[in-house]
């Protein structure tokens, strides 16, 4: 333990850091926050947007898509790059372009303008956050303190997800749709000062040129397989030249660029990291708890206005007992993992969240407030406890030097998780949806097709229809999704009871002790291998 603390003590030293680290953290939480609004924040004001401006389907499409599309594609590049030329650098450069793409995003005039706007804000969430991690990864070096401070940054993250929506909806009940754009310029003005004299400075090792080429095709490796992946997610065919050729050509970059990585005497990402247990086993628990969840996410949303009737705004308040709980479960993440460690954390974060989905399984046509609460609460603290055990023991097994590629490495599995989630349980949704629609008496083959694409358009088609055939469409089709939402709970429940299985990899205890010389795969690099005291 003293070592430990002599270790953090002199390590904080040799940063220069001008702030309180503690100080440290709250600039970037509130780094993090925008970020996180900023994903959620626009699905409210679509309606406005579309009324306004007029897009056609695929620009409507790539309004939407475009920001976390090109965040997910650009994080392994701004991440490493980070470590290169300096962390808080990249940060405060994101800040400024998040700042100027939030006001033409508000200002814009089209939708061209407004998806141009839209992709800058997503090459400056890229530039954020692996940046947030990673310098948390510096200040805090005493692993103890930092797994507190993981837990206090993921809570954050809950919060700002979930209070996007709402903030969204309030804004948009008083002024017009770019003012959910507008909030971000005045915090942003706010972060930058205040980030350039607090935020230390850290860079990695130095060592061998940066590998632009790597660079640019682990940006273009990831765009296609994200954007195939989002398509999939969407509905596309699975052999459409939409989907598939950006998946080919992502993969085969994804190739290329694995293989260069490996040759190269100073690679861009150390592949190396990933023979670490404990490492490739926290990313691949990150995949597994994303694409279990997100997809059931979108579905229990669907439930909860189009089954039950609710609206937008009910539906983010049913839904807020999730995020509260995922809160509680962030700040209390430190005090379990000390005590439990990794390895039973992440498990039991997995069996928590599966036993809740299965809590939910009798949720029908009926609204059953108690069974939601309880099951959302459970939810909300199992996927927490999963995801931060995940984050927190992939992001100390990185080498220090390699902090922004690790937490690149990190965000970029969240995303990917999320993005395969969606397409495979939606798949499965589909499967259990549509040939429960294809004999309702009363009904033309042509409608009933029509109907199997979603509840939303079954609804639809059910109005037009009107009298006796409107009425049992209608039925039928309510009962066919709250029957694909049963199918797809349990889907989701196996592959999360697969995610503990694989937890079971993880270290048994947490190491907080200073890390051991020589190790096998990767040397052991100093505590901080360049700093600067910030201006």
């Amino acid at each position: 333990m003293s070592g430990t603390t002599t270790a953090a003590a002199r390590c904080r030293r040799e940063t220069g850091a001008v702030a309180n680290r503690w100080v440290v953290l709250v600039v970037l939480c509130v780094s993090l926050l925008l970020v996180a609004l900023d994903a959620t924040v626009l699905h409210v004001a679509v309606p406005a947007v579309t009324e306004d401006l007029k897009p056609g389907g695929i620009e409507l499409l790539w309004i939407v898509d475009v920001y976390p599309l090109v965040c997910a594609s650009l994080l392994i590049l701004f991440g490493t790059l980070g470590d290169r030329v300096g962390r808080r650098r990249i940060l405060l450069l994101g800040y400024a372009l998040f700042g100027v793409a939030s006001g033409l995003a508000a200002l814009a005039d089209s939708a061209q303008v407004l998806i141009g706007a839209r992709a800058l804000l997503g090459v400056g969430g890229a530039m954020i956050m692996p940046a947030t991690l990673s310098i948390l990864r510096q200040v805090f070096p005493d692993r103890r303190e930092r797994a507190l401070a993981i837990g206090i940054w993921s809570a954050v993250a809950a919060v700002g997800a979930a209070v996007g929506p709402l903030l969204g909806g309030f804004l948009l009940e008083h002024f017009w749709w770019g003012s959910v754009f507008l909030i971000n310029i005045p915090l942003m003005l706010v972060s930058l000062p205040i980030g350039r004299l607090l935020l230390p400075e850290s860079k990695g090792d130095g060592k061998g040129p940066w590998d632009v080429v790597g660079a640019l095709m682990g940006a273009a490796a990831l765009f296609g397989i994200v954007l195939g992946v989002k398509r999939l997610g969407g509905g596309e065919a699975p052999f459409s030249p939409f989907t598939l050729v950006p998946l080919l050509a992502g993969a085969a970059l994804m190739v290329a660029f694995v293989r260069r990585q490996r040759r190269r005497e100073h690679p861009l990402v150390d592949l190396r990291m990933f023979s670490r247990p404990a490492f490739s086993t926290s990313v691949c628990c990150i995949v597994l708890a994303m694409l279990a969840l997100v997809g059931l996410e979108l579905i229990a949303a669907q439930y909860l206005q189009l089954v039950l009737g609710l609206s937008p705004l009910e539906t983010g308040l049913r839904l807020l007992p999730l995020t509260v709980a995922a809160m509680a479960s962030g700040l209390a993440g430190a005090k379990m993992l000390r005590r439990f460690g990794p390895r039973a954390m992440v498990c039991s974060g997995f069996c928590i969240t599966a036993a809740a989905v299965i809590t939910l399984v009798p949720m029908g046509g009926r609204d059953n407030t108690g069974l939601l609460l309880f099951g959302f609460v459970l939810l909300g603290f199992g996927l927490e406890m999963t995801l931060f055990g995940a984050y927190e023991s992939m992001l100390s097994e990185a080498p220090p030097a390699q902090a922004g590629g690790a937490a690149a490495i990190g965000e970029t599995s969240y995303q990917l998780g999320a993005g395969i989630g969606i397409a495979l349980l939606g798949s499965v949704m589909n499967a259990a949806y549509t040939p429960r629609l294809s004999s309702v008496p009363g009904v033309p083959a042509s409608d009933s097709k029509a109907a199997g694409h979603s509840l939303g358009e079954a609804y639809e088609v059910a109005a037009r229809l009107g009298g006796h055939p409107g009425a049992a469409l209608r039925h039928a089709a309510r009962d066919s999704f709250v029957h694909g939402l049963h199918v797809t709970l349990l889907v989701s429940a196996g592959l999360l009871l697969l995610g503990a299985a694989m937890a079971l990899r993880l270290p048994r205890v947490m190491e907080c002790g200073a890390p051991a010389a020589g190790s096998a795969e990767i040397p052991a690099p100093r505590e901080v291998a360049s700093a600067r005291v910030p201006v």
